[in-house]
């Protein structure tokens, strides 16, 4: 992936793992599921789309998902979000439950989170590819070494960042995060499976906003209207 086209103030931080082997791997491995016919979302355009909308400069919270959605049309680069005229799927639909009942603020008709990544949220999923119809399927090509990565350099060179981490396989990469110097929110995934084990009631978009405003950082406007 050497003439991969990412925001600018993230290659500057991400440069040498472009000419990596384990991206070259990954690039070939992309590039052989497409010759035998196999359909990969997102779009080729979109893989680095949660780069695009949150610059390194403007990220102020991660919201980790795992991989992208793996229906037709749905996945657009961002976490949890798909593009307008797609229906919202289970688990935002129960974000945006927790969000009604954390601010107050009614869910949209649609389940693209632009907005939010505009507003300074890196929608980052742990694996930025993924093939039609079979969730979890490019796992282990290379994909979390360089989303560890990502996350690596946020810790390091960023101060007062809300990492939000649904779910176990989310919780795991919170041992990236130095503690002293950023939030770690945590609960259940919002999925159907497990939304009510802890994710319901836990504030999450209060909570962030309270420590951004406390680190005399804006606080997201969470609205999607």
């Amino acid at each position: 992936m050497r003439n991969v086209k990412i925001e600018k103030t993230w290659y500057l931080k991400l440069e040498k793992h472009f000419s990596s082997h384990y991206m070259e791997d990954l690039s070939k491995f992309l590039g052989s599921e497409k010759k035998q016919g196999k359909i990969i979302y997102p779009p080729i355009d979109k893989i680095f789309r949660a780069f695009d909308l949150t610059s390194f400069n403007t990220v102020r919270v991660v919201i980790l998902g795992q991989d992208p959605y793996h229906g037709q049309n749905q996945a657009n680069g961002l976490s949890f979000s798909v593009e307008l005229g797609i229906p919202t799927p289970p688990s935002l639909r129960n974000i945006y439950k927790e969000l009604k009942n954390d601010l107050g603020i009614e869910p949209p008709n649609h389940g693209n989170l632009e907005h939010w990544a505009r507003e300074g949220v890196l929608l980052l999923n742990t694996c930025l590819t993924v093939e039609n119809g079979l969730a979890n399927s490019h796992q282990g090509q290379g994909w979390e070494i360089f989303t560890d990565a990502v996350l690596s350099v946020i810790n390091a060179e960023k101060l007062n960042i809300v990492f939000v981490l649904w779910g176990r396989k989310a919780q795991k990469k919170g041992k990236f995060v130095d503690i002293s110097k950023h939030l770690i929110i945590e609960s259940a995934h919002p999925s159907p499976l497990s939304a009510h084990n802890g994710f319901f009631g836990s504030k999450p978009f209060s909570k962030i906003n309270r420590y951004l405003s406390a680190n005399d950082l804006p606080p997201i406007n969470w609205n999607l209207k």
